[in-house]
């Protein structure tokens, strides 16, 4: 077997294009590259062949600011990677860990899927909690999912909820330039802990938002209460998944994170979609809207220089 490593970006997307699978919509070059753009991590993509056949993948790039190989496109948010849905591409256990052991330096992959692959290995731990909302769960019917709730929770939020609607609740979607009261409402909730606090992080929701429209993925959902903005979130819809990728609420509007969440999940359900990710984090209340945790895993691994020198010697360098 014969390790190679790439770090040109016309040879790294070809192979990513090959070899990744498009399943999610994090498994896109395109959506990625709005990332890489802004943040222009140093490439390391390492590949192990057998018999002329590309066996293994692992996509990396340095992190300059925690001096760590992470994966492709290395945006990070609070000093970690922020986008999920990563994978391993190895055809076996041997194979990752020769593309582990070949990378000269710190080693940080987050948010991995679970695969029996993952579960063999040893360096693998728990991440954090991505957390779903199946519609199949209740036979795609919202008013299913609406009785899951106790009698007091939906008295609660119904009288929330009346209360925007005496003020005039108002729905639009889709409008490209209600990113700028996302981005607006985010920092002024969040300031330096926002993930457009990072002028790079900004500019590449900003490129990710017009290629996700350009591509008829984009889904931003807007809500105007007595004729000022009270909440947007961007989403996306991708191979059968709706992604809910960020948002904010003005905080005037107390409550209406509600409103926004749970009007995903019934449009989720009058469109049949497979899953709604509404990705890490619990915030206080997707286990109490009765999402679905799964956790993600991640590998952490402080490489000896010793163990990569050695084998650096032995593999193929192929550049621009």
């Amino acid at each position: 077997m014969k390790l190679k490593v790439y770090t040109d970006n016309a040879n790294c997307q070809k192979l990513w294009e090959t070899f990744w699978p498009g399943k999610v919509l994090f498994d896109l070059w395109q959506i990625r590259a709005c990332f890489h753009d802004e943040f222009q991590r140093p490439l390391r993509f390492q590949t192990v062949e057998s018999k002329g056949q590309i066996v293994g993948l692992l996509p990396l790039c340095w992190c300059e600011e925690s001096g760590q190989y992470v994966f492709f496109p290395g945006e990070t948010w609070q000093g970690k990677t922020w986008i999920e849905q990563n994978r391993i591409i190895a055809k076996d256990k041997e194979i990752f860990q020769m593309l582990i052991q070949a990378v000269p330096g710190p080693l940080h992959l987050r948010y991995l899927i679970p695969t029996p692959l993952l579960e063999t290995l040893d360096q693998a731990e728990e991440d954090e909690k991505g957390y779903h909302f199946y519609p199949g769960l209740y036979d795609d019917t919202f008013e299913n999912y609406w009785l899951g709730f106790s009698s007091k929770s939906r008295k609660k939020i119904k009288k929330e909820i009346a209360a925007f609607e005496m003020a005039g609740v108002n729905f639009r979607f889709n409008e490209l330039d209600d990113i700028g009261e996302l981005f607006r409402l985010n920092t002024t909730c969040f300031f330096t802990k926002s993930y457009f606090h990072d002028s790079r992080f900004h500019a590449a929701f900003k490129r990710l938002a017009s290629l996700l429209k350009e591509m008829g993925l984009l889904r931003m959902t807007t809500i105007r209460i007595g004729g000022e903005v009270a909440a947007v979130d961007m989403g996306a819809v991708c191979n059968n998944t709706y992604t809910l990728l960020a948002g904010g609420t003005n905080p005037h509007f107390k409550g209406v994170a509600k409103l926004i969440n749970l009007h995903h999940i019934e449009w989720a359900c009058q469109k049949r979609i497979g899953t709604v990710d509404f990705l890490c984090g619990d915030f206080n209340w997707k286990e109490r809207f009765h999402l679905t945790p799964r956790p993600l895993y991640q590998i952490n691994e402080n490489q000896s220089q010793s163990n990569a020198k050695k084998i650096e010697s032995h593999e193929e360098r192929i550049c621009a």
